[in-house]
């Protein structure tokens, strides 16, 4: 062998080493995915089949009865749907603004010294535990809400025509209005730390452009920022939404837990994971068993149509940014 085939065969076994790696490479990733979607597969073989006798028994009936009674097996999804869905919104209609707010602030008003120490502070909100957030609510926010929060919210809008039925009726502190709060406490970090990320991805020369222009700060941010960004900011609404659809332990300390269906936010209702956390371990009677699971797969295909709306609508936003390639 010649010294000049050295240099060949180091570049060939440098290839199939590369090679080789790339293979390993490509059978993790796919065993990784097929791993994910063989236990997504599961869960919805498992809920399916424990909630078939109890949709086999009560049928399409069980989305439409806000009836809920263990003793006689009449059971229907109504109400839990329904506070699972209320809840979620009255937290989306808090914490988004405020989480806009925030990163706001974060990005384009806030010192550049403060920025880091008050970023990390919003984002250890996401740490605390959820049952933290319950205690509060239930000790510290719930009397708030039951002597200050809620008389107002009935002297001031109770009597306007449209919207004051949803704050009128007994105020008892827990109920749907305190537990979109504390679900929109929840939500706000996460949302907050994604909004001020795609505010920051924004190029500088953009925002300089437009003050140059003469454009305020409100102004710049209305008209470029969000336009730019917007992917981002759907992306963290879609991700607080979810986090507000599956919370369990904070809603239930906050909710009354009650299966009646709220006429107003004062009212206690209940949510379809906060059923679960406190009658699963009650259900006596398999018919009992079979819709809590039920509940289950209710809340399992509401959390897929909302996350495929949100891809949907990131989708659209890609597009409509690309000129609609």
């Amino acid at each position: 062998m010649a010294l000049t085939d050295v240099p060949d065969l180091t570049r060939l076994r440098r290839i199939r080493q590369a090679a080789i790696g790339d293979g390993a490479f490509r059978v993790i990733t796919w065993a990784s995915m097929a791993l994910v979607l063989l236990v997504l597969g599961g869960v919805i073989v498992v809920l399916v089949q424990g909630a078939a006798p109890a949709l086999k028994l009560f049928g399409f009936d069980f989305l439409i009865t806000a009836k809920w009674n263990p003793v006689t097996d009449q059971y229907g999804a109504l109400v839990p749907l329904v506070g699972t869905l209320v809840t979620s919104a009255v937290a989306l209609a808090i914490g988004v603004p405020c989480s806009f707010a925030v990163a706001f602030f974060l990005t384009e008003l806030c010192p550049y010294r403060l920025r880091t120490p008050l970023s990390i502070a919003i984002e250890l909100l996401a740490a605390i535990p959820s049952i933290i957030y319950g205690i509060w609510g239930l000790f510290v926010a719930a009397p708030l809400f039951q002597s200050h929060v809620e008389p107002a919210l009935a002297d001031w809008l109770g009597p306007l025509p449209i919207i004051g039925a949803l704050f009128s009726g007994p105020q008892i502190g827990i109920g749907i209005l305190l537990a979109g709060l504390i679900l929109a406490l929840m939500i706000l970090p996460f949302i907050t730390a994604v909004m001020r990320d795609v505010f920051e991805s924004v190029p500088p020369v953009l925002r300089e452009s437009a003050y140059g222009l003469g454009a305020t700060r409100w102004e710049v941010v209305w008209k470029v920022v969000l336009p730019y960004c917007r992917t981002g900011v759907v992306g963290a609404i879609m991700l607080g939404l979810g986090r507000a659809l599956g919370e369990t332990m904070a809603v239930t300390f906050v909710i009354g837990n009650s299966h009646r269906l709220p006429t107003s936010l004062f009212d206690p209702a209940t949510t379809i994971s906060a059923a679960l956390a406190n009658e699963f371990t009650e259900a006596v009677s398999d018919t009992y068993t079979s819709a809590l699971i039920a509940l289950g797969l209710v809340l399992f295909l509401l959390t897929f149509v909302v996350l495929a709306v949100g891809r949907r609508l990131l989708l659209r936003a890609e597009r409509a940014k690309s000129g609609g390639r």
